[in-house]
């Protein structure tokens, strides 16, 4: 049974404390007693409520993981870090671009304390995560880090989790839920449902919206394929990355150095490349991962308990208060808007990402 009085204590909350929604919707709920949100019709929208742990846990307090542990997993020998008891019910927290597992540092330890198995690993072209053969193509698509997930479940012996992202990795989370629920026992998935169509990416935005998109296209040019090449260009575009898109983040160099550290593997170029171009229809995929793709362009629905994260001030945020993707969500759903945070959620709140898994594996 998940602790949740010591998930509380841990977030400086007491068992009788006010809560505020996340939303700006007043309530009077104790953190002990958040709300489980079934699911509405297709296109409704449903606020969701929870207490205020993202002010509660204070962002940049511990300094790095335990030992980083190695597995080898369908194509990669995966680095992953690990908290929690080893019997304890499975959380899978995944990192996005340009970022690292350190976006989870402050929320692993929550949950952990929780009586969570905490599992953050690397993806591929990250941190300690290699590919085991040289011959295997430095593949960046979405289907093909959604399997390396399940491979790694499959090596960790876990049958079922809870799957946690932003960015790529909500993506990733997003595919595994709604193709492999089997394996997905909740989502908690920020910015909605990020499942890429390649073909409705060929339509153009507005241009504020291609603007926010600047790093897509440069990666779509020789230019930027040698600055993510080049050490220097790659730790001055990546660290731009983090400043334009949690604007309100007040992070230090030594917070921005710990994950760039990650950015040095030697994959690392060529899987980041890859990913965006592919995303564009500039390059191909590999024909193994064809049919997933199909299934995928479908948009196929995510039925699994869900809640949904939007980080206010991420300029990638869609308005409408997750109207925009809430029809893809078919099982019991809650949608939470966290006021004043950007992009990398999990590492600007926390303790408000942690309440949103344990709330969501209540449902």
């Amino acid at each position: 049974m998940i602790n949740r009085r010591g998930f509380g204590k841990a977030l400086g909350l007491g068992t009788g404390a006010a809560a505020v929604s996340l939303t700006g919707l007043p309530t009077a709920r104790a953190a002990s007693a958040a709300p489980v949100r079934t699911a509405t019709a297709p296109g409704s929208s449903t606020s969701g409520q929870a207490p205020s742990s993202a002010a509660a846990a204070t962002p940049g307090t511990r300094p790095t993981f335990p030992r980083i542990k190695q597995v080898r997993a369908g194509l990669l020998n995966v680095g992953y870090a690990e908290l929690g008891p080893a019997r304890g019910p499975a959380v899978i927290c995944l990192h996005g671009w340009p970022y690292d597992i350190h976006s989870y540092i402050d929320v692993a330890p929550l949950l952990a304390d929780a009586g969570y198995r905490v599992i953050v690993p690397y993806l591929r072209g990250h941190g300690t995560t290699r590919f085991l053969s040289g011959r295997t193509f430095r593949n960046g698509q979405q289907a093909a880090v959604a399997l390396d997930v399940i491979a790694l479940m499959d090596a960790l012996k876990i049958e079922k989790a809870v799957l946690a992202g932003f960015d790529w990795g909500s993506r990733t989370a997003d595919i595994i839920a709604a193709l492999r629920p089997d394996r997905c026992k909740a989502l908690v998935s920020v910015s909605g449902y990020l499942v890429t169509n390649v073909e409705a990416n060929q339509k153009p935005l507005s241009p504020r919206a291609e603007h926010t998109w600047w790093y897509q296209y440069y990666f779509a040019t020789e230019r930027g394929r040698l600055a993510m090449e080049d050490a220097k260009l790659r730790h001055d575009l990546t660290r731009f990355v983090w400043e334009t898109v949690s604007p309100t983040w007040d992070f230090d160099d030594a917070t921005f150095e710990r994950t760039a550290a990650a950015f040095a593997n030697p994959d690392y170029a060529a899987v980041v490349i890859h990913n965006y171009r592919w995303r564009l229809g500039l390059a191909d995929g590999e024909r193994r991962y064809d049919a997933l793709e199909k299934r995928l362009a479908a948009r196929p629905v995510i039925g699994v308990p869900t809640i949904t994260l939007d980080p206010e001030r991420d300029p990638f945020t869609a308005p409408g208060n997750g109207a925009a993707y809430r029809d893809r969500f078919t099982g019991a759903y809650e949608h939470r808007t966290l006021t004043g945070i950007g992009h990398n959620l999990p590492q600007e709140a926390p303790g408000a990402f942690a309440r949103a898994v344990i709330d969501v594996d209540g449902f």
